[in-house]
């Protein structure tokens, strides 16, 4: 084992031990007892248990009434307006009858919503986003709280949709959980093309109808999107983290293979539940081993920067602290084995035909840097997940995979990078700390100091580029009040193509935000997730145009270059909007959320540290302001 990657697991596992200990106590009370009692609908009362097989066919019924077949829920996040969710219309049916031929019973327990950030990018939607990510989490607790099941079938691909479906599934930790996914679309218009498209678009050399062509191109079936953002880069750390069945991650929507993996995951859950041979609880499976080989995944192939929320949230979730502190030192041992965009020009398609997770996964367990004597879905042990699934004389088998990859331009083994520190580095400074993705940025722009330039909100800085007055200067835009806790802390992805343009005409430019970009975003520099925000009194609001900042993605530093003296004379500038003016589609029926978010660095959660309920570990990682407590005061 990599001796880096050892002392980070010790110091995640010391830090955690009170809480952690508490929430196994815990689950394992709940196991033993459904060991003890059988299926979890046993418990229930005949009128409770009338209404929950009210609705069955006939011969599900009958196995309700009784007390032999385990209850399977299936937790959806189906929709048709979103392409990676699509496929999961013909999902329930395909389970419940995979669930029944494996000796158990399905219903569909409930619905999670599941927003498209690529629809709502630049719109009031986006303010909402990383709040849906709680949202369903408690629908999937409402889900699960019948006590009619005794393992979860959980269907989600996207941005903050798997994020929630864990954490949720994660205070059912008795309960085992397996993740069900649908796979990518076709390769579709390359990526670096529709980027172009983007830039042409703003500096206004080709119009709407050539635009919206491109995009219709790349975004154009039933499917995961081809990039390598945040919907992949959790289809990747479920994986790792054995919630998976092996090498499912990235088969293709509606084939052979992934109609066998997918009933194949329905045979599984029966398998794994407490009334088996090889119970497999949720709780176990997420330990600190497993949210560090998450970690490892993440910066080895550059994923996305929404993770260094959503994998402190999950890890809270199961009572573990993770910390930035623990990312930026697992960074510097892990390198970058991928190159898919907007890191790279390939796409999952191509790095899944490169010998992808397999060979990935591979890989790393031999370099130490991977811990193998894990529990994942599929059995003792992370080796499991070097096998590829196949259709073989009608049948789903998995066999080894070819050793080594396939493309060296898209996938490369650890003896010979891409880079050799992870893709996503940890800033900290006199601002506070952020986290920047390095991945997609060319070594020349991973430092840069300049002038501010200052904005409390992205369509300011729209409309300046537009207006020209952004044109031949190097500066450092800083779009602040866009934290948790001011508006929901949307992506700004919008400001990728404009801010591209100026950095193809030359100008050294950066983004500083206490907001988030898409996981898509890439050439541009950037420190975002800036903690404190500055709606919570953070130095990032006494920012002044034309204040020097200077940002140091290869030292980790992200500095403004003022005298202390100075900045403690300052007052800060601007301020969050009030719920008065937060509102329309639908934005004031999460104000309470604005008061109740943690700190980006803690996960940017409503919730706490499962089993630290009784807050030793103090605010601030997800614990909710005391009601009519200003979020700022908890902050101090």
């Amino acid at each position: 084992m990599n001796p880096v990657i050892a002392e980070v697991t010790e110091r995640i596992a010391a830090r955690s031990r009170a809480s952690r200990t508490v929430y196994l106590e815990r689950i394992r009370r709940d196991g033993e007892s459904a060991r003890a009692k059988g299926p979890a609908r046993a418990s229930l009362g005949c009128a409770n248990l009338a209404h929950g097989f009210a609705a069955a066919p006939a011969s599900d019924k009958l196995a309700l009434r009784g007390t032999a077949k385990p209850g399977v829920a299936i937790v959806t996040s189906y929709n048709d307006m979103l392409s990676a969710h699509q496929p999961y219309e013909t999902y329930p049916p395909e389970l419940k009858a995979a669930v029944r031929a494996a000796g158990g019973v399905a219903q569909v327990a409930g619905g999670v919503p599941a927003m498209c950030d690529g629809i709502t990018q630049g719109r009031a939607g986006m303010e909402l986003s990383l709040y849906s990510r709680d949202v369903i989490a408690m629908s999937t607790a409402i889900a699960l709280s019948h006590d009619m099941f005794d393992a979860s079938l959980l269907l989600g691909v996207c941005d903050k949709i798997v994020p929630g479906l864990l954490i949720g599934a994660l205070h059912f930790g008795h309960l085992p959980a397996v993740f069900v996914p649908a796979g990518p679309m076709g390769s579709g218009l390359p990526n670096k093309v529709k980027a172009r498209t983007r830039q042409l678009f703003a500096e206004g050399k080709v119009g709407q109808d050539e635009l919206l062509e491109a995009e219709s191109k790349s975004y154009h079936s039933p499917g995961t999107c081809t990039f390598y953002g945040t919907a992949n880069s959790n289809q990747v750390l479920m994986e790792v983290m054995g919630l998976h069945l092996p090498g499912s991650t990235f088969v293709n929507p509606h084939t052979e293979l992934r109609h066998a993996l997918t009933e194949a995951a329905g045979r599984r859950a029966v398998e794994i539940t407490a009334h088996g041979p090889e119970y497999t609880p949720v709780g176990e499976v997420v330990d600190e081993k497993a949210v560090v080989n998450a970690c490892v995944a993440l910066l080895a192939t550059g994923g996305s920067t929404n993770h260094t929320l959503h994998l402190v949230a999950m890890a809270a979730a199961a009572g573990i602290v993770l910390t930035w502190d623990d990312l930026a030192g697992l960074s510097k041992v892990v390198p970058s084995l991928t190159r898919m965009y907007p890191n790279g020009q390939a796409d999952v398609n191509h790095f899944r035909d490169a010998g992808g997770m397999q060979v990935l996964i591979g890989d790393l367990l031999d370099a130490g840097l991977l811990h193998e004597d894990v529990l994942t879905v599929a059995g003792r042990g992370l080796g499991h997940y070097r096998s590829a699934p196949v259709l073989k004389d009608g049948g789903l088998v998995w066999e080894e995979a070819a050793q080594g990859s396939a493309d060296l331009d898209v996938l490369r083994p650890v003896a010979e990078p891409f880079a050799a520190d992870g893709g996503i580095h940890m800033l900290d400074g006199n601002l506070g700390c952020a986290v920047s993705k390095v991945s997609a940025v060319k070594p020349e722009h991973l430092v840069i100091e300049a002038p501010a330039k200052v904005f409390d909100d992205q369509l300011d800085l729209l409309r300046a580029f537009e207006a020209g007055e952004l044109d031949g200067q190097d500066f450092v835009a800083v779009i602040r009040y866009q934290g948790p806790s001011a508006n929901g802390m949307p992506e700004l992805h919008k400001l990728t193509p404009p801010m591209a343009v100026l950095l193809d005409r030359g100008q050294r430019v950066a983004i500083v935000t206490d907001g988030r970009m898409s996981g898509a975003s890439g050439k541009v520099p950037a420190a975002i997730h800036l903690s404190p925000e500055a709606a919570d009194g953070g130095p990032i609001a006494l920012v002044r145009d034309g204040d020097p900042i200077r940002l140091d993605s290869t030292a980790g530093t992200l500095e403004l270059l003022v005298p202390a003296g100075e900045l403690a004379g300052r007052e800060p500038g601007g301020r969050a909007r009030s719920d008065a003016q937060w509102v329309g589609t639908g934005r004031e029926l999460f104000s309470a959320f604005r008061r109740m978010a943690g700190h980006a660095q803690h996960g940017a959660s409503i919730f706490g540290v499962n089993g630290a309920e009784s807050g030793e570990h103090g605010p601030g990682l997800g614990f909710a302001a005391p009601a009519g407590t200003a979020h700022a005061e908890v902050a101090r």
